[in-house]
């Protein structure tokens, strides 16, 4: 599937989360524009992955030590998926090996949960393994 555009320009009605994908080079597309009729370039990206979770659970990420992997990938210089594999499988491991410490900190809103958060890092996990060679891309 061809996603047109970078995911930075992903825009949801989420602004309360976060988005991250897994994607392919830009390519560059000739296209004729519907409203002037000429041709026109644009970039189109192969999207292998894409998954939204709550911002109410950063801070659970951040008692597992995958924050930055998760929120802030671009910072700790992570730009590829095969990069966040060994951060994603520590932060799960982390999270599996006690729950009940990371379930305090459910937030008290009820939106997002422990499970929702391990959910999300294991299937995360699961796209970085199968496409090592994606762009990550994070948009908060």
């Amino acid at each position: 599937m061809l996603a047109v555009g970078a995911a930075e320009n992903h825009k949801k009605d989420t602004e309360m989360s976060l988005d991250v994908y897994l994607q392919g080079h830009a390519q560059k597309v000739e296209c004729r524009c519907s409203c002037c009729g000429h041709k026109h370039e644009r970039e189109e990206r192969e999207e292998y992955y894409s998954r939204n979770i709550t911002h109410n659970l950063n801070k659970m990420a951040g008692e597992a030590g995958i924050y930055e992997a998760l929120w802030r990938p671009e910072e700790i210089g992570i730009t590829k998926a095969g990069q966040l594999i060994e951060p994603l499988k520590t932060g799960l491991s982390g999270l599996k090996s006690d729950p009940e410490r990371f379930k305090k900190l459910n937030p008290s809103n009820g939106w997002g949960s422990y499970d929702e958060l391990v959910s999300f890092v294991r299937d995360y996990l699961r796209a970085c393994e199968e496409n090592p060679d994606a762009e990550v891309y994070a948009s908060r």
